[in-house]
């Protein structure tokens, strides 16, 4: 990756972030950016305006611009699976025939939704894990509340616990299941349906399946088979007849309005030059953290609690998608790609993990996001303290504490004062959305999509592939076959322990 090389090569210098403010008066301008009702500010990153400019080079010299038009037309661009990636056609922008079949689709999933939401069903059991699962769940938890349809179950986990839970919670003369699987293979997915269709003594042909398999899905007998297409992978399938669960909570329309603001953000990342571009910018900033910095950690903070799953619903997105150690060619990788991602919702967990990211010894980039119109009607000062938290500990980060500051605050004990200081210089970004409405919603997470995309790119990586998830699985259907592989000593024993 030589066009890399040199991003590597300034990495080893190391970054004073309050001084770059102070020796680059355009800082500000330059690193915020705006689209879709979004609000981006990367001028508190440890990234120089001049690195940024090699960044933005470097998406030249990596054929960002192509990799993006494969993209947006429905190219291949899948390599290793030999296919395009067609979310986007789910929002309207892709090749014609894709967004066709899309917009079929669409009307089939909003013809079922209004016959669920009509026919005086009072709960919905979706079965599905992985994207699923986590986009479905997203989409509930963030919008759902306001929503005056059945109300959604979202069970992903093999573990019984999670399903007894959601049948305990339902009736089963007034409860439809909804299965959701990519193969309709998916161990974990098949065996939950099979224990909801027992226990609420229903029939097959009384459930709706979604899955890019749709002659599985009848075979199995599914009584309505809403099918999407193999080239949209699980992570991005929430766009697809996968979002089926907001139209039923929430209405079709809002279905529709989710995938108009994905397609407003798609537009944005298609049409905007690279340096005023919102996924473009922020990607930049992911590979110079990781890859020139080697910070390999990136936390993300929701100050909403409607947004509480999003950092689980990233961690998919971003490490599933870039978290590979080989390039297109499967040549190795001369640096890190994905970072961890990994976060929770403030205010809560300024006082769980937040002393880690203030004065721990391992630094990365921390992004806060917050909306600015608060959907409750409590009292304002509920929604002053949460902003003023959120602006705050970004703030603070950045700025520190003194030794000298602190030895004042301390009455002059030096021990105490050292406790109490803090380096400050630490990096950090704020994304603020006007409101949370699915338009908004559904531009913030084809903003990440896209974000993680450019990322890619750069790294010469291929995003859509999954093969790290594979091992696993078929090492576990090894042990509950029976079949010996020569497992470790550990494993063996674990094994015999477990009566496996």
């Amino acid at each position: 990756m030589d066009h890399l090389a040199a991003i590597r090569a300034a990495g080893a210098e190391p970054v004073d972030i309050r001084a770059l403010f102070a020796g680059e008066p355009d800082r500000l301008s330059r690193l915020s950016a705006s689209a879709c009702g979004l609000h981006m500010d990367l001028s508190r990153l440890a990234l120089p305006l001049p690195v940024l400019d090699q960044l933005l080079a470097a998406c030249t010299a990596a054929d960002l611009s192509g990799w993006r038009a494969r993209l947006l037309g429905g190219e291949v661009v899948n390599l290793s699976e030999g296919r395009a990636a067609t979310h986007t056609a789910e929002r309207g922008i892709g090749s014609p025939a894709d967004v066709a079949v899309a917009q079929a689709a669409a009307a089939d999933v909003a013809r079922i939704a209004d016959q669920l939401r009509a026919d005086g069903v009072s709960d919905v059991i979706l079965i599905g894990i992985g994207g699923s699962a986590l986009g479905p769940s997203l989409l509930n938890d963030a919008l759902g509340r306001d929503g005056d349809g059945p109300t959604i179950h979202v069970v992903s986990n093999i573990d019984g616990e999670a399903l007894h839970r959601a049948l305990a919670a339902c009736q089963p003369a007034t409860t439809r299941l909804v299965v959701i699987s990519k193969t309709f293979t998916t161990a974990e997915t098949m065996t939950n349906a099979e224990t909801a269709l027992a226990r609420l003594a229903g029939r097959r042909s009384d459930c709706i399946a979604i899955t890019a398999r749709p002659d599985r899905a009848a075979a199995w007998g599914a009584g309505h088979v809403l099918p999407f297409a193999e080239s949209v992978g699980g992570r991005y399938s929430l766009w697809s007849a996968v979002g089926l669960p907001l139209a039923i909570r929430c209405g079709p329309d809002a279905l529709s309005q989710l995938r108009a603001g994905a397609a407003a953000m798609d537009a944005h990342f298609r049409d905007t030059p690279l340096d005023r571009n919102l996924p473009v910018l922020a990607a930049l900033a992911d590979v110079w953290a990781a890859h020139g910095q080697g910070q390999q950690t990136r936390g993300l903070f929701a100050y909403d609690e409607r947004l509480r799953l999003l950092p689980s619903y990233l961690q998919q997105l971003e490490m599933e998608s870039n978290g590979k150690g080989v390039a297109h060619d499967g040549s190795p990788l001369p640096g890190p790609t994905a970072a961890i991602t990994w976060g929770g919702t403030g205010t809560d967990a300024q006082h769980a993990v937040f002393q880690l990211i203030h004065q721990g010894t391992c630094v990365g980039p921390v992004e806060f996001v917050a909306v600015l119109e608060p959907a409750h009607d409590l009292p304002a000062t509920h929604h002053r303290q949460l902003l003023a938290n959120c602006i705050a500990q970004g703030a603070s980060l950045l700025k520190g504490r003194s030794f000298e500051a602190a030895l004042a605050l301390s009455g002059g004990d030096a021990a105490l004062a050292r406790a109490k200081t803090f380096s400050g210089n630490r990096p950090s970004s704020t994304l603020l959305l006007d409101r949370l409405d699915p338009a908004t919603l559904g531009g913030l997470i084809a903003f990440y999509e896209h974000r993680t995309f450019v990322a890619a790119v750069l790294l010469g990586i291929n995003p859509f592939d999954q093969w790290g998830v594979e091992l696993g699985k078929e090492l576990a259907n090894a042990l509950l076959a029976g079949e010996d592989l020569g497992f470790d000593p550990s494993t063996a024993r674990l094994v015999a322990q477990a009566g496996l």
